[in-house]
């Protein structure tokens, strides 16, 4: 959840540590630090609160080093505070930085201030220095310490650390959190993610569980779990600057609702092909895999939960199979019996998602019948550990609050809805037209991103609101609830979602007018049903704003109907997400609050 990068360089290395932590800022943004090694001891510059803080105080105090290490950092423990900010130290000797969280830390924190360790944090990763200057002090090297400190370490930890005494190395380790090394020329990186070191190399070597690494300017050794020196490989990545920037656009939040024609494009590019979905599109071996399986278990977080509830409904309708869905965090405690043949699927954007990788390595003791990935990062952690992976290729997207995320995920699921009905056999003509929708798909999202003028209209009506509720029937309740998670995240407005037919049973009690109801109403069934429940909403006093098919007309009295592009209903859901993006957005922007930066949230959640 937060971001580490460190160097060692033959050049000064302050000024690009803090422009990657500037990159990593979209991982946790409370508070930020450096260590930097001087010839007269480490430079230790701490602040509460964003980059751009530290920035100003590197300015203001000029440090010069070409080794480093750097973090910014999204709490677990201790409240923000510059006390509480990394890099943390131990003797004035040993600087660290670590994301993750060590769950033993009260017991080791209590052995260390009997061995007369002075803690001045409320944090658990300061232990991590401290133990490290004990075993340095027992004449260990800094990577000999780094093993006996993890084997004292139980938890999830990427670190990062240097000692006073080197001015040449610094070293790091990993363990149930992303770490990796940058190839530079005549310098080395470390880092939680390759963004934060794109403009210094492309290529990347991606650390295991229990690796340690020890990195100088001009070279870096990497140790396995038995400590036995390894070659891992080396990754080339590409990522442009122009991607990572947020160009004509005021907030990365708003660039990426526009690039989403593209990125569902390159989602679906090269994998349905005349009127189906070609074969093995998730990995060699997945179509015949495929044809053997008899159910469904989902398990994902937030926006990408939410995508797989979509999903489930296709998975019936298309390929004629049952689905289970769970929250990744809770998936473990439930004991869930395993059918025969279920494929477990796991999706997150990030492919680090904590809750979701320990839902998978739990999963792998279940007689499941295969594991498959959805994820935007090949180079991830869920993507190296399922058995097969399906690569969203939807660009970087660094805005907390997801968007192209989540509209290129439900893009996927459905090619695998098509590709377990193909495996099966199962309903051709089908296949067919839901293959020629994914097609217009693009041209169909960029449709609905004209409906902004409407929304930018509606906005000040909910923008002065403390409420709001958001209702949707069948395929389209898991829509209304990511409508309600997007205003709830970045507007700050208390907004939930409900299926329109359990107004009647509880909510009902809530509507007045100070509560706008927004509610989706596609041409079908649903629509029908729809809009009796939404007349009584009317009937209450409440102000409706319906998103609705150019088919349905209804009399939403002081609200507003807003039609929709005409489209598959299969591709309905994925369209009618688009304006309850803008409408978040544009709410927030009228509140003034920090758009892709939330109060007490972060990008990559990579804690339970």
């Amino acid at each position: 959840m937060c971001g580490i990068i460190a160097a060692a360089s033959n050049r000064n290395v302050g000024k690009l540590l803090v422009q990657g932590l500037h990159k990593m800022e979209y991982r946790g943004y409370d508070s930020a630090g450096i260590a930097l090694h001087q010839d007269d001891g480490i430079a230790h510059l701490r602040t509460l609160g964003k980059v751009q803080l530290l920035e100003e105080k590197m300015i203001s105090e000029k440090p010069k080093s070409k080794l480093g290490i750097a973090h910014t950092r999204w709490a677990t423990h201790g409240e923000p505070s510059e006390t509480n900010a990394h890099p943390h130290k131990s003797q004035d000797s040993i600087y660290i930085v670590h994301n993750g969280i060590i769950e033993n830390y009260v017991q080791l924190k209590e052995d260390l201030k009997q061995s007369g360790y002075e803690f001045l944090s409320q944090t658990d990763s300061e232990l991590i220095a401290h133990l490290l200057d004990h075993y340095i002090n027992q004449g260990q090297s800094m990577v000999e310490a780094m093993y006996a400190a993890k084997e004292k370490l139980e938890g999830a930890y990427a670190i990062a650390a240097i000692d006073i005494k080197d001015n040449t190395n610094l070293v790091i380790a990993r363990n149930k959190s992303p770490l990796l090394i940058g190839i530079g020329a005549d310098e080395m990186f470390a880092a939680s993610d390759p963004l934060a070191i794109a403009q210094q190399t492309n290529d990347f070597i991606f650390l295991e569980d229990g690796d340690v690494a020890e990195i100088s300017a001009n070279t870096y050794k990497i140790f396995d779990k038995s400590k036995k020196e390894v070659v891992r490989e080396i990754t080339r990545i590409n990522i442009s600057a122009e991607a990572t920037s947020k160009g004509e656009y005021r907030h990365y939040m708003e660039k990426e609702i526009y690039e989403q024609p593209e990125a569902v494009s390159n989602t679906i590019d090269g994998r349905i092909g005349g009127e189906d979905v070609l074969d093995n599109i998730f990995g060699l071996g997945s179509s015949d895999l495929f044809s053997k399986v008899r159910r469904i278990q989902i398990v994902a977080c937030g926006t990408s939960l939410h995508a797989g509830r979509v999903a489930a409904n296709w998975f019936s309708s298309i390929a004629e199979l049952p689905c289970q869905i769970d929250y990744a965090s809770e998936y473990r405690y439930r004991n869930p019996h395993v059918d025969e043949k279920s494929l477990l699927v796991t999706i997150s954007q990030s492919g680090e998602t904590a809750d979701t990788l320990a839902a998978l390595n739990y999963a792998k003791e279940k007689d499941y019948l295969s594991t498959l990935t959805i994820c935007n990062v090949p180079t991830s952690s869920l993507a190296r550990e399922s058995d097969f992976s399906f690569f969203t290729n939807a660009g970087p997207e660094i805005g907390v609050a997801s968007t192209k995320a989540f509209t290129t995920q439900l893009a996927a699921l459905m090619l695998l809805a098509l590709s377990l009905a193909k495996s099966r056999n199962l309903n051709p003509k089908l296949r067919g037209r839901v293959v020629q929708a994914l097609r217009l798909l693009p041209e169909t999202i960029a449709e609905a991103l004209n409906s902004k003028d409407q929304m930018t209209e509606i906005a000040p009506d909910i923008a002065n609101k403390d409420n709001a509720l958001f209702l949707g029937r069948g395929i389209f309740y898991p829509i209304a609830k990511e409508g309600a998670l997007k205003l709830k995240e970045i507007s700050y407005i208390h907004a939930e979602a409900y299926p329109a037919g359990e107004l009647k049973h509880g909510p009902l009690a809530l509507i007045d007018e100070n509560m706008p109801v927004i509610a989706l109403a596609p041409e079908s069934e649903i629509a029908e049903k729809l809009i009796s429940n939404l007349e009584e909403v009317k009937a209450r006093g409440g102000t409706l704003y319906v998103c609705a098919d150019p088919s349905v007309n209804m009399d939403v009295k002081s609200g507003k109907l807003i039609h929709m592009p005409e489209c598959d209903f299969f591709m309905s859901p994925i369209v009618y997400n688009i304006p309850l993006q803008i409408l978040s957005y544009e709410v927030a922007l009228l509140r003034g609050t920090d758009i892709d930066q939330p109060r007490n949230l972060a990008k990559s959640v990579t804690v339970e």
